[in-house]
């Protein structure tokens, strides 16, 4: 069997216009009718109701029916990062000018401040968030990757993360830059390890078949004093 049998599949499927349109429309996370993705694409309902069953039975699309209408979303967190990630290396291809962010006009502001990816924090809030830690001198750069510095072991304790408990086979710190920032936030063991403690310390609320996350006042107030960061 060929490995890559799936690629063609899958880039037809994206390859098509009105197609990226609808995919990129659910980019947030959102679970929006057939009707309102239609306007988005700018094409009929007729048409959007082909593409539409094309990406669901190409397991880019997951479709609900509430009543007598259909919902869709991404199916899932790693077409969303697929998806990210053709979009980011799409504006980079062919251009020396630096990358400005790449929003969208039909992405809500929430998804552009606060998100996961691949388990950890992205959006504005995590890029403010690496940029504190490396003026701070929480982590040393090498590379891609980082390594923790004695103060920044004793940071990260104290927001009751278990260095210990860290998984040895895994990337523990790297950049992963951010699609819509163009700044690397941080990703690997101790970017998730960082979203779980936010998480349990009420910080972050994160959301049912949703990539945005919401920062609470407590989490306005916790990111101020350990990171001297805001949003706002």
């Amino acid at each position: 069997m060929d490995d890559s049998a799936p690629l063609p599949r899958v880039a037809s499927l994206l390859a098509d216009p009105a197609r990226a349109r609808i995919l990129w429309t659910l980019i947030d996370g959102t679970t929006r009718p057939a009707g309102e993705l239609a306007y988005a694409a700018n094409i009929s309902a007729q048409s959007a109701s082909g593409h539409l069953a094309k990406l669901v039975e190409g397991g880019l699309l997951a479709a609900e029916a509430q009543g007598r209408h259909r919902y869709f979303r991404i199916a899932s967190a790693e077409v969303a990062a697929v998806i990210e990630g053709i979009a980011s290396l799409g504006a980079a291809a062919g251009s020396r000018k630096p990358r400005d962010p790449l929003p969208a006009r039909s992405v809500p502001p929430a998804f552009l401040n606060a998100r996961t990816c691949y388990g950890h924090l992205a959006g504005e809030m995590a890029v403010r968030i690496l940029d504190s830690m490396l003026k701070g001198r929480w982590l040393d750069s090498q590379g891609r990757d980082f390594v923790l510095t004695r103060a920044g072991e004793a940071r990260v304790a104290a927001l009751g993360i278990d260095l210990a408990a860290r998984p040895r086979r895994r990337v523990f710190a790297r950049a992963c830059v951010d699609l819509t920032q163009r700044r690397p936030h941080l990703g690997g063991a101790l970017g998730e390890a960082l979203l779980q403690a936010f998480v349990a310390r009420g910080w972050i609320q994160r959301h049912r078949r949703s990539r945005v996350v919401t920062i609470t006042p407590k989490g306005y107030e916790g990111f101020r004093g350990a990171f001297g960061v805001n949003l706002g």
